[in-house]
């Protein structure tokens, strides 16, 4: 089974053009299954029915699994038949029927800009490291680019006299993104000054962003940054690593930009995922209306 397995992880790869993190979710989400099957006696995936399927994601419900991650699963595996039944390994496709379970839309947690500011305002530029996360987060807020991309970024990647940025986000699908003066401005410093320090006798490293060691920064290394500038900065929300991309994409609808450059910057292939944004908009203006109306 696990051939199968690595042959449509291959296919993903070469033939899709997924990044490394999806890849690894689809192998960690396989390979589940594949123990399940075993316990249940199976030991080829061609000989999988649809009441196998059915079997298998009643025990992820019973076990309590959040229906995203149903949902998430049940995709892998629809996935995985998809190319089965393409390579000719099996004549028909146990999942076609199947359907994925309702999910509650979850509005992602989005600071005011404020907030932003507050954080922002966290890193004290007068360190290398200081410097180099001063220059992350303004980034992060001034282009609303994903954490993966963020530290993925090289060194040709960014032209400050232009003012944008090129980045490989999902499906390795290249976009360019303007970068404002004020993240631009720290950047630079960073670049002139606190990188040329943390890389020391690294100097070959391409990465834009480099940890203590001189060597490219993680997304657990950036993760760990930003919660710590939010506690220092007293903010009692839910930060992740995702919420300036959130709130950067809030704060141009809530200031007239439309949807689809927004949709475009962000890098989205579907505009139905950038809509969930204009949700988040509805709900302030709901917020200012009752608040300001005298008969709300």
């Amino acid at each position: 089974m696990e051939k199968i397995i690595n042959s449509f992880l291959h296919y993903l790869s070469v033939e899709k053009g997924l990044s490394n993190n999806t890849l690894t979710s689809y192998k960690l989400d396989l390979l589940q299954y594949i123990k399940y099957l075993r316990q249940q006696s199976i030991n080829k995936l061609e000989n999988t029915s649809k009441s196998n399927i059915i079997g298998y994601l009643m025990k992820l419900q019973k076990t309590g699994r959040a229906p995203a991650t149903i949902s998430r699963r049940l995709a892998a595996l629809k996935a995985l038949y998809r190319f089965m039944l393409s390579e000719g390994l099996i004549s028909e496709d146990p999942t076609v029927s199947l359907e994925s379970p309702r999910l509650s839309q979850r509005l992602p947690h989005v600071l005011t800009f404020q907030e932003v500011e507050l954080l922002l305002n966290q890193p004290q530029p007068d360190s290398p490291a200081g410097q180099r996360d001063k220059a992350m987060l303004e980034l992060l807020y001034a282009t609303g680019i994903r954490v993966s991309e963020l530290v993925s970024l090289n060194l040709m990647d960014v032209n400050l006299d232009m003012g944008f940025i090129r980045c490989t986000g999902k499906g390795s699908k290249e976009r360019i993104v303007p970068l404002g003066s004020v993240a631009a401005k720290h950047v630079e410093e960073y670049l002139s000054s606190g990188r040329v320090k943390l890389i020391k006798n690294n100097k070959k490293e391409k990465a834009l962003f480099v940890n203590q060691h001189g060597r490219r920064l993680t997304r657990q290394g950036f993760w760990k940054i930003i919660k710590k500038y939010a506690r220092k900065g007293g903010i009692g929300k839910t930060i992740t690593p995702h919420t300036l991309r959130h709130s950067f994409a809030t704060h141009l609808l809530e200031n007239g930009a439309d949807l689809r450059s927004v949709q475009e910057m962000l890098g989205h292939s579907d505009i139905s995922t950038t809509q969930i944004y204009t949700h988040l908009t509805r709900s302030k203006l709901k917020e200012i209306y009752s608040q300001t109306h005298p008969r709300a």
